[in-house]
């Protein structure tokens, strides 16, 4: 899958220190994002049900090892990345809030097994198998950026969303009106003298 669109999205991104949902939806990397990690899934499915354990068979035992560790990591590293697309997904389209989507429960779990050093033996894994470990990391780490700038999404951000300026102007409007229709009473206000 061709990365050029992806790099000028991340481009686009890279100066943000947060992103909204909205905006990360309709930059269309979430699409491609998306497709990639199923498609990235599927990938390794077949390889591992077929292919790859035909070749492990055929693997030194060190290489063995390498093989059982590097295929349980890439495969928790891609229910991980499918888990948080999903959840992001149903946040879009409206059956989870992002509330809960931002919760301990759906947080990308796997940090530390992602960027473990790579298992002695590795280097003599099938190529097939360290191509789809490869693009795994890659994938990975797009969507543990991702995650960090969607989740510092803050009351901050809404201070520039485009109706803020306007919803300011009319809760100014609706002070100034209270304040006029029902002036604050002034009894017997003291000033503050210091001692």
């Amino acid at each position: 899958m061709s990365g050029q669109g992806n790099m000028d999205d991340e481009v686009v991104f890279a100066g943000a220190d947060c992103v909204s949902l909205a905006d990360f939806m309709a930059s269309g990397l979430f699409q491609r994002t998306y497709a990639e990690g199923m498609q990235l899934v599927e990938e390794t499915s077949a390889y591992l049900d077929g292919p790859g354990r035909e070749a492990a068979r055929a693997l030194p035992r060190e290489a063995s090892l390498a093989y059982a560790g590097e295929s349980m990591r890439l495969t928790t590293r891609l229910m991980q990345v499918a888990s948080w697309l999903l959840v992001r997904k149903a946040v879009h389209e409206g059956e989870m809030t992002l509330e809960e989507a931002n919760s301990e429960k759906y947080r990308l779990a796997t940090k530390e097994i992602a960027r473990q050093p790579r298992f002695d033996g590795a280097e003599a894994l099938p190529a097939r198998l360290q191509e789809l470990i490869e693009r795994s990391e890659r994938l990975y780490a797009r969507v543990e950026r991702l995650d960090t700038r969607l989740r510092s999404v803050s009351p901050a951000i809404a201070q520039h969303h485009p109706l803020a300026d306007q919803l300011r102007r009319v809760e100014a409007f609706f002070r100034e009106s209270l304040a006029t229709e029902f002036p604050r009473p002034q009894f017997g206000r003291r000033k503050h003298r210091p001692e």
